[in-house]
């Protein structure tokens, strides 16, 4: 394919393995190639898994020239969004959301800085790009309330759906499968704005009124957030309840194994940008309840049921409905399946291919 003239520079201040914002950078970065533009990855700090040639350190950034498009991430508090409006280029910001810092006062003082000063970035960065992409309904609102009077669009996190098709993990699968145990779920680092102990609670109800013989997986890091997770475990030994799995920091196919154990996935975060895992439940055809509000209600659409408000009694008896009656559930998933069609990769290239051509133009 003929290169095309237009140089486009991806910036952000983390590149992991794994993350959405570093999933979808990479996503973003295999489109441009695919239609002929030359492109890189520049990050401050790169996971040590990432491929060499996928990303330069920020220190190599070439000279930029006003021709030049910058993707940048806005996700967090960095050094990077001060230096942003000194690059030269046309600037379009690509917003994640920035958790607000209270979820982490009292946990971990960095995490909250880092939130801090994002959120102050969000607001100062409002006069710098020509153009925004929001993941959601809702970052475009954040954007709007901060000041951006640029055209802003939304356009969902791109994500690897191929990844799921991977084996999952046989050690946890044969640990829990065909025990005649309910499995509910919730995958997401643990984290105060997610509010696993909401969770918690409703599981509880269930357990105890419901459903005896029932088990809950919170599946992921509680890296940074150790004071969190030892006050969510004080939590579940205050109200007796039994068989919560914590499972930490674990490798890609055990996470996919716990989604296959799942018989529902449970979300009553207080807070998100959009909240990846409610996707990747509908594709594992797992019926969804979650709570309304941020970027949850955004992603989830009519792919599942909305709770308006929480009460932890009534939500337990609206899992043990949906669980006990088969073509409610089945209902759920089929309209999971239907929700899941407007994050298909080749729908989202072409969504951004089509924002990015309008930019240009």
């Amino acid at each position: 394919m003929k290169k095309n003239k237009v140089r486009i520079i991806q910036i952000l201040p983390t590149l992991s393995y794994g993350d959405g914002v570093s999933n979808d950078t990479l996503a973003i970065d295999r489109i441009l190639r695919k239609n002929g533009f030359r492109t890189k990855i520049y990050a401050e700090n790169i996971d040590k898994r990432i491929p060499k040639e996928t990303v330069q350190h920020i220190a190599r950034l070439p000279r930029l020239k006003e021709r030049d498009i910058i993707l940048y991430h806005l996700s967090t508090g960095s050094r990077l969004n001060d230096l942003l409006p000194g690059f030269k280029g046309r600037k379009i910001i690509i917003y994640h959301n920035i958790t607000p810092d209270k979820y982490f006062a009292d946990y971990h003082d960095f995490s909250a800085t880092l939130c801090r000063e994002g959120r102050k970035s969000l607001s100062k960065l409002c006069t710098v790009p020509e153009y925004c992409l929001a993941d959601s309904p809702y970052n475009r609102e954040e954007l709007l309330e901060n000041g951006y009077s640029c055209k802003i669009d939304v356009m969902p996190i791109i994500i690897p759906f191929e990844d799921y098709e991977k084996t999952p993990s046989g050690k946890v699968m044969s640990g829990y499968e065909n025990d005649g145990y309910t499995n509910i779920i919730f995958t997401g680092r643990i984290a105060p704005n997610k509010k696993q102990e909401d969770i918690i609670e409703v599981f509880a109800y269930y357990q105890k009124y419901y459903n005896p013989k029932s088990r809950l997986f919170l599946v992921g890091s509680y890296h940074n957030m150790e004071k969190y997770l030892r006050r969510l475990q004080g939590y579940v030994q205050q109200l007796g309840v039994k068989h919560v799995v914590f499972t930490g920091h674990i490798p890609f196919d055990e996470i996919l194994a716990y989604y296959h154990l799942a018989d529902l996935f449970l979300c009553m975060s207080e807070h998100e940008g959009f909240c990846i895992p409610l996707v990747e439940a509908m594709y594992f055809q797992i019926p969804v309840i979650a709570r309304a509000g941020t970027g949850v209600t955004g992603t989830l659409g009519d792919g599942g049921i909305l709770l308006e408000g929480k009460n932890p009694l009534e939500t337990a008896g609206l899992i043990h409905y949906v669980l006990e009656h088969p073509r409610v559930r089945e209902a759920l998933t089929e309209s999971g399946s239907r929700r899941l069609e407007d994050f298909a990769t080749e729908r989202m290239e072409q969504l951004f291919m089509n924002y990015l051509n309008a930019f240009m133009a």
